[in-house]
């Protein structure tokens, strides 16, 4: 009896996870069995399968803070277990020392942490493949050559392997690890000066990755002097971009670390909440290009709020928008004396750093009851993004539901849905899935048991772009983001402006844009030029110069224009020519008409009619330029 019993009761469980998402906020999606103690929840979405996977640790599993996973289909639908699957290949220690997860581009997951081995501890790599075998074997792979003993990162590689990133709080270890377990060369950044350390990890060009990193030195008790780094690295371990500061040195504790989002260009943006200012919590933002260099001339950053005494603005947490390439960035307002009051807000930052919204958009006040939580995520193709955070019931409970709130670029409120109403101590997740097929995943642990009435469980919801649970509507796809073509440049020297320069030139496409952006490799500043041109007239100065041209849409950006031989840049060097001079010309070099084009011909005899301006070599050897009238 008692093993039938028991039967039914797996049954029952095995029938629970095979749920699909629900549109109810009483009776969320149960996907899995954890216990009570169970917490570090991240979650991290397959975009082309749509499957999700989930993470946590606890003490279950008799190998110490251990972590456990769970594989979700699109659909809302738990493949493996009720229990998930266990790491058990590794014994860890009694306490975090961090750990990383990341679904790969070829279905599978792999989780990064640091586990005991003897009297040490050591970063390892486990590989899950979509059906719940163990590719890489149960103990996974050693990373770093056994060092970079805490705190891993993970990135996606383009390629089905992983980037990851360890450090022993001294030096950070960076390596690829490729689909089939095999590691490419091991990278050490390192410095005499400071410790290096709190990396983090953002997609660059050709599979490559920045690595932003703190430089530390110890200053006082809690304290430490930091700044914030950023340096490239493609997979054979060669240097991509060279080490670029983008905060200055403060005094800050030591616990406070920066946090990173892609900004869909190939840099990123950077963000930490520190106190080094008037000792009133800030979070502040930073930002690079796709070739790691600062775009902010403030080398403090820009905050996302005013410094207030009286006020911390912290807790953030961004995400950006896939049309203005902007930072949406959500952060938590308490006040310094009590940290009792509890205000959500959300701003909008440029790669330029300037800040949109003012002193912030108030999302929600929750007065004194302790709320917060707060996951901003844009919506896939631009127009908006949601806001999803846990809503505190009492002053003195953790109890909390789950609301979320629809925004357009503008902050017009588009829609509020309750993700959660069953109201109990909850222990949220780092992040959320972002959206992917139009809906946008967040998970918590039953802290308590309250729900189940016994051991804890994973909980999770999904939710659309319109506010919707359960099945959600897929966003329709903008119309082909068309791109320029048959991208030109050439050195010219123009006639208007009696400067030489760089003259771009493009195609349109076949939609006209809304204007076009310019990037050029050493500007801070992205130059825009209207959608009814097709060519620029640049004048840099003296150097040698890259430029790269997008199509700027009503709802989307283009990629890069491309040239004729398949590059997306011109390289020009602009170099020093005397003024115009009547002195004689013995040779020829290359003839401009007065659009400041080069003609193909460099006989003068050749020229029909008109005024044209000569580059030429005189009788002493002088390279001379002449304008002429035929």
């Amino acid at each position: 009896m008692k093993k039938l019993l028991l039967s039914i009761i797996a049954l029952a469980a095995f029938v629970t996870l095979q749920a699909q998402w629900v549109n109810d906020p009483v009776n969320n999606n149960y996907l899995a069995n954890t216990s009570p103690d169970a917490g570090e929840l991240y979650i991290s979405t397959d975009p082309i399968s749509g499957d999700t996977y989930f993470q946590w640790c606890s003490f279950v599993g008799g190998n110490g803070w251990s972590p456990t996973l769970q594989r979700v289909n699109f659909a809302g639908e738990p493949q493996w277990d009720a229990d998930g699957i266990h790491i058990s290949g590794q014994q860890f220690p009694s306490w975090s020392q961090g750990f990383a997860m990341a679904a790969t581009t070829d279905g599978g997951v792999v989780s990064c942490f640091a586990a005991q081995v003897g009297e040490d501890n050591q970063s390892f790599a486990v590989r899950i493949n979509a059906d719940g075998t163990f590719p890489w074997g149960e103990a996974g792979v050693l990373l770093f050559d056994g060092f970079g003993n805490s705190r891993t990162e993970l990135m996606a590689g383009e390629d089905g392997g992983v980037w990851a990133l360890g450090t022993d709080l001294s030096f950070s270890y960076l390596q690829y690890i490729n689909a089939d377990g095999t590691l490419n060369p091991l990278i050490t950044i390192s410095d005499t000066q400071a410790s290096c350390t709190f990396g983090k990890l953002l997609p660059a060009a050709n599979n490559g990755v920045f690595v932003v990193y703190e430089k530390e030195n110890w200053a006082y008790s809690y304290y430490y002097t930091k700044s914030i780094w950023v340096k490239g690295y493609n997979v054979d371990g060669s240097v991509l971009s060279q080490d670029e500061q983008l905060m200055a040195d403060q005094t800050v504790g030591g616990s406070y670390v920066h946090y990173v989002v892609p900004d869909g260009l190939g840099g990123g943006y950077v963000y930490i909440w520190h106190s080094a200012f008037g000792e009133a919590f800030n979070t502040y933002v930073f930002h690079f290009n796709e070739n790691g260099a600062n775009t902010f001339s403030d080398p403090n950053g820009t905050p996302v709020h005013s410094i207030d005494s009286y006020n911390f603005y912290t807790g953030a947490y961004g995400t950006v928008d896939p049309v203005s390439h902007d930072l949406i960035i959500s952060f938590e307002q308490t006040d310094a004396a009590y940290q009792t009051e509890s205000k959500i807000f959300v701003n909008r930052i440029t790669t330029t750093g300037e800040r949109l919204w003012n002193e912030g958009r108030l999302v929600y006040d929750s007065g004194t009851i302790p709320s917060g939580g707060a996951r901003v995520n844009a919506f896939e193709y631009g127009g908006g993004f949601s806001v999803i955070y846990h809503r505190g019931i009492a002053a003195n409970s953790s109890a909390s539901s789950v609301e979320a709130q629809g925004y357009d670029m503008n902050f017009t409120p588009l829609w509020t849905t309750t993700m959660c109403s069953n109201v109990y101590d909850k222990t949220g997740d780092k992040n959320t899935s972002g959206y992917h097929g139009g809906q946008n995943i967040i998970a918590w642990i039953d802290a308590t048991g309250s729900v189940t009435g016994g051991p804890g469980g994973l909980y999770g919801q999904n939710i659309g772009q319109n506010g919707e649970m359960g099945t959600v509507t897929p966003p329709t796809p903008p119309t082909p983001c068309e791109a320029p073509t048959s991208l030109k440049g050439e050195y010219i020297y123009d006639m208007q402006t009696m400067e030489y320069g760089v003259l771009i030139s493009w195609n349109a496409p076949a939609d006209q844009p809304l204007h076009y952006h310019l990037y050029r490799q050493d500007a801070k500043e992205v130059i825009e030029i209207d959608g009814t041109e097709t060519q620029y007239f640049d004048a840099p100065g003296l150097g040698d110069f890259i430029y790269r041209l997008t199509a700027v849409h009503e709802d989307c950006e283009s990629g890069y224009a491309l040239t004729p031989t398949g590059d997306d840049y011109v390289f020009i060097s602009v170099t020093s020519v005397p003024e115009v001079t009547s002195e004689e010309i013995v040779t020829v070099k290359a003839i401009y008409n007065l659009a400041g084009q080069k003609l193909g011909s460099v006989e003068l005899n050749e020229l029909s009619s008109g005024i044209y301006i000569v580059h030429g070599i005189n009788s002493d050897g002088n390279t001379i330029v002449k304008k002429i009238v035929k």
